[in-house]
């Protein structure tokens, strides 16, 4: 079978080629065509577009880039048409992806998207343009199954592939982790800020504002790879410290996390570490964001897969000193610390456990047969 691809982001690289890897042995005779990176290039197949031509972040730098972003779509459209795949397979990125379904549906060629995009939080008008262009969807979040049903759309739920992603991570030997690093004998605390300019130079103050109170841990940052250390020094001073490209390492060693909201909240979960989530946008963005989401009572996936607050989450006003030095403390001590690792563990198994490439390939190839 001929398989084209679709992938926008550093996430649906990783997600992508995990995918193609599973394809591949379950359809020996599998050609690819892709839009993705460098993971899924090493898969095989012939890459048409790296995600880095293709990410266009916030409202003025998309509209800035419209001219591009259109022709992109043109070409990607001229070049399915040319290639002549048995089934596109969209992954995440849906202000593309979406677009690309309806053209590639009206081609009676099989569309499949892998990992939903979050129309439970907002844009849900999108669910019905999914329902007329999307021959089947698989979602990685348990309660997307039971939003999309209230639509009358059956969906597979396959389990996270992050799950997948982190199974295989190599020991870690702490002492030597510590000497490369330059980190002293102190645990450690890991500090998440997200990887935009804005949103760290937003967090980071207040994430670094506790550490006064707990002089027996040393906090340390996970420096973003496209962001150099000069960067971090400006907000934090010349004395912090900062891993880089090494988050999963990082948080290994870790006793605990403060973490931006978004999939790294999920990901220090399924680690084990203990963590507050925190949240601080413009006042302007956040007030629109209220207006927009729609469903959702909070805005960590592990609060938002439990139904319950699992973690704490501390938005806008509710983010500061006080308050960050209060939840850290609770989750460095009895009772709540473990509490919060048992939660992990039922949050586990709600995920669906390991396998969610290796189920969505067996699907894509068994209705691609059946066909």
């Amino acid at each position: 079978m001929k398989y084209y691809i679709i992938a926008g982001e550093a996430s649906g690289d990783l997600h992508g080629s995990n995918l193609m890897k599973e394809l591949k042995i379950k359809d020996p005779n599998a050609e690819f065509r892709l839009w993705g990176g460098d993971l899924m290039q090493q898969q095989g197949g012939t890459l048409v577009k790296h995600y880095k031509d293709l990410a266009f972040m916030g409202f003025s730098e998309v509209i800035m880039n419209l001219r591009t972003i259109l022709n992109n779509i043109k070409i990607c459209k001229k070049d399915i048409q040319e290639y002549k795949p048995d089934a596109v397979i969209l992954v995440d990125y849906p202000g593309f992806n979406l677009r690309i379904a309806e053209f590639v549906k009206n081609l009676g060629i099989k569309v499949y998207y892998y990992i939903s995009p979050q129309i439970w939080a907002w844009k849900t008008g999108r669910v019905h343009k999914i329902k007329k262009f999307v021959d089947r969807m698989f979602v990685i979040l348990p309660f997307e199954k039971e939003f999309y049903a209230k639509y009358d759309y059956e969906v597979d739920f396959v389990g996270h592939p992050l799950l997948d992603a982190m199974k295989d991570l190599p020991e870690i030997n702490l002492q030597k982790f510590k000497s490369e690093h330059g980190l002293d004998e102190r645990k450690v605390i890991a500090l998440l800020p997200g990887s935009r300019k804005q949103e760290i130079k937003k967090k980071l103050p207040i994430m670094l504002s506790v550490e006064k109170d707990f002089p027996e841990y040393q906090f340390v940052v996970a420096g973003a790879p496209s962001l150099d250390l000069e960067f971090y020094k400006e907000i934090g001073g010349s004395q912090i410290r900062i891993v880089s490209n090494k988050t999963y390492d990082l948080l290994r060693i870790s006793e605990a996390a403060l973490v931006t909201s978004g999939t790294a909240t999920l990901e220090t979960a399924l680690l084990n570490i203990p963590e507050v989530v925190c949240y601080k946008g413009s006042r302007i963005s956040y007030e629109i964001g209220k207006r927009v989401v729609k469903y959702i009572k909070f805005i960590s996936l592990v609060n938002l897969i439990m139904d319950k607050e699992v973690v704490k989450e501390l938005i806008q006003q509710e983010l500061n000193t006080k308050n960050l030095k209060s939840e850290l403390t609770k989750i460095l001590t009895e009772p709540k610390r473990s509490q919060v690792i048992n939660d992990y563990k039922e949050l586990r198994q709600k995920l669906g456990g390991q396998g969610a490439s290796e189920r969505t390939a067996e699907l894509i190839v068994e209705d691609l047969q059946e066909s």
